[in-house]
């Protein structure tokens, strides 16, 4: 994707969060590097799957005012020993991101990795 869109996506939120998005990104990439990487504008959301079609989402970086949510398209089959999963849809969960720390949390690349092998 190219990487001025995603910059014009993030323009309408503050540095900290586009900081964070980027943050997400970049792990999501290194344990998804053959993803494929889509803004959804009407969501407000970048989705990463192996295909083009909703089912083929794997997990999607949803920016808010003061923190990302990191979304897991089928986060009710995913193990988490860690707990870090949270959310009521029938399938989706997600993981809120505060901080740059909450990032380097390794129950999250467990739970990329798990979204991965799922799919």
């Amino acid at each position: 994707m190219n990487l001025s869109t995603i910059d014009e996506f993030l323009s309408q939120y503050t540095p900290e969060v586009r900081d964070l998005v980027w943050k997400t990104r970049a792990l999501v990439l290194a344990v998804i590097p053959q993803a494929i990487e889509q803004i959804d504008l009407p969501s407000k959301i970048i989705a990463y799957g192996l295909g083009l079609k909703y089912a083929d989402l794997i997990c999607a970086i949803a920016p808010y005012k003061s923190y990302v949510n990191l979304i897991f398209s089928q986060g009710v089959n995913l193990p988490d020993p860690k707990g870090m999963l949270t959310g009521t849809g029938k399938r989706a969960r997600h993981v809120k991101i505060m901080t740059a720390t909450d990032i380097e949390k390794p129950g999250l690349r467990a739970l990329l990795e798990a979204a991965l092998n799922t799919n």
